[in-house]
């Protein structure tokens, strides 16, 4: 899959919240690489640093919080599509605005990931 098409990006994007919003983790890991750098404020707080590296400890990470957020929904507001990436705009249970960006390796699997929230 080339992510970075218009067509694939939207593909992408309804693949993974639908994976977040079945609460399914194996639906949502099934887009990463086994060496996935995700970065984000939420991570800074939870572990220290900002960065979650590596498969495992993402899915370890996430699975504590959709354990301790079952009412956790995600609603689509836009694809943006770069060189490389795919930027999905949505907005979370709370009603907070999240952006995403996600960087792809040549096998279509999400390398490195970023979450920004207003």
């Amino acid at each position: 899959m080339n992510p970075t098409t218009a067509k694939t990006a939207q593909k992408f994007a309804a693949q993974w919240l639908d994976g977040w919003n079945g609460h399914d983790i194996e639906a949502i890991l099934s887009h990463y690489a086994d060496d996935i750098v995700f970065l984000s404020p939420i991570a800074h707080q939870r572990v220290g640093n900002g960065q979650v590296i590596g498969i495992e400890a993402l899915r370890y990470y996430w699975s504590i919080g959709l354990a301790q957020q079952p009412q956790l929904r995600f609603e689509l507001e836009r694809v943006l599509t770069g060189c490389g990436v795919v930027t999905i705009c949505y907005r979370n249970h709370r009603g907070q605005s999240v952006a995403e960006t996600f960087e792809f390796n040549e096998s279509g699997k999400v390398k490195r990931a970023y979450a920004c929230y207003s």
